[in-house]
């Protein structure tokens, strides 16, 4: 009578897995069925195989399945149009399953041997003898490390397989990293040297000069300006007089940034930064003023 309410809870049950229409009801339904075989199991004398199912398919398999499932959120009408496209294929699968069954359950189906021999081997029998003095536990062990040792060890190395893989996976590092240099594309890009609070005052000037200062650097291939600079938004070239008879020419970049000032390099049309006379002492201060392409005075 149990065996039959088991085995009956269990069909049910693997029946709701395919039935539900809710992702999370088709994982939660294989819980009564691994519980209903672990019923089975226990009855026929399998205690080891009944402890076994609850905690490995239960506690394992059955709650990573919900875990994925929530993570994943299918919809429902996915899974419904998924299940009425693969409809013909697993009819046909579930066809030649039931036609596998019914020729291993009809025992005519089996042809006879045309001779009978003593196949048995002696050591069998004497393990025979043994095995029905021990326990489950006791069989099963000396099962898997004796006569199966090599089946046991397969699976084992196959783990091992897969870890090692997933382990080369994830460290594999590109070697080619794409960084910007963040000075060279404030240099190339005017817009974004130029501060967005001044561009209504910028819109009608050509160009703003704010206090600039020479000042002569140890090294002569660079020689900045500790200033705020200024100028239109529509270029970042903007043509100019120097004073103290410099060539005109454009080119003002952009290429560095401190707290409060910004570091800007000034790059002289046909004028070369090593032509300039280390005996010169450049310390020029200008106050604010408006430039429309003529020297001050």
């Amino acid at each position: 009578m149990i065996l039959s309410v088991l085995s009956s809870l269990a069909l049910v049950s693997g029946l709701m897995v395919v039935r539900a229409k809710n992702p999370v009801h088709s994982v939660l339904f294989p819980i009564p069925v691994f519980r209903n075989t672990s019923g089975l199991l226990l009855l026929l004398g399998l205690d080891f195989f009944a402890m076994i199912f609850p905690v490995v398919h239960i506690g394992a398999i059955a709650v990573s399945f919900l875990f994925v499932v929530m993570m994943f959120h299918i919809q429902i009408a996915e899974i419904h149009e998924e299940v009425l496209r693969y409809l013909p294929v697993s009819g046909i699968i579930g066809l030649i399953f039931w036609w596998e069954m019914f020729f291993i359950l009809d025992n005519e189906s089996i042809p006879l041997l045309p001779t009978q021999r003593n196949t048995t081997s002696l050591r069998y029998m004497v393990y025979a003898g043994k095995v029905r003095s021990w326990t489950n536990l006791e069989t099963l062990g000396n099962l898997l490390y004796t006569y199966y040792s090599v089946w046991f060890l397969v699976p084992s190395l196959i783990l091992l397989v897969a870890m090692i893989g997933a382990i080369v996976l994830t460290m594999h590092r590109t070697t080619k990293v794409k960084r910007q240099d963040v000075f060279r594309r404030n240099a190339i890009d005017s817009r974004r040297t130029i501060m967005r609070g001044m561009t209504d005052l910028l819109k009608e000037s050509s160009l703003i000069l704010v206090r600039i200062q020479f000042v002569r650097w140890p090294s002569w291939s660079y020689r900045c300006l500790d200033t705020l600079l200024f100028f239109s938004h529509f270029r970042m070239t903007v043509p100019f007089h120097f004073w103290y008879n410099f060539k005109p020419g454009p080119a003002i970049r952009c290429i560095s940034r401190t707290p409060g000032i910004r570091r800007l390099l000034l790059e002289y049309h046909g004028i070369e930064y090593k032509d300039f006379k280390e005996s010169l002492s450049y310390n020029l201060n200008l106050e604010s003023f408006l430039l429309h392409g003529n020297s001050p005075n």
